[in-house]
């Protein structure tokens, strides 16, 4: 199953154009989702993923 980045509690939307999107598990950020870098670089899925809590 792939993970959805959106859904995460440590997915961060930043200012940079370039790097529009960042992971603050891992500490980086890309212009691509964030768990289709770990998959690319790693091949398994996110291991850090963790769902965001509904209602904070």
């Amino acid at each position: 199953m792939a993970v959805n980045c959106f859904k995460c509690r440590y997915f961060r939307v930043t200012w940079e154009p370039a790097n529009p999107r960042a992971c603050a598990a891992y500490g980086f950020k890309t212009k691509q989702i964030p768990s289709a870098v770990v998959k690319q670089s790693s091949g398994m899925d996110c291991l850090k993923f963790v769902p965001k809590q509904e209602g904070k």
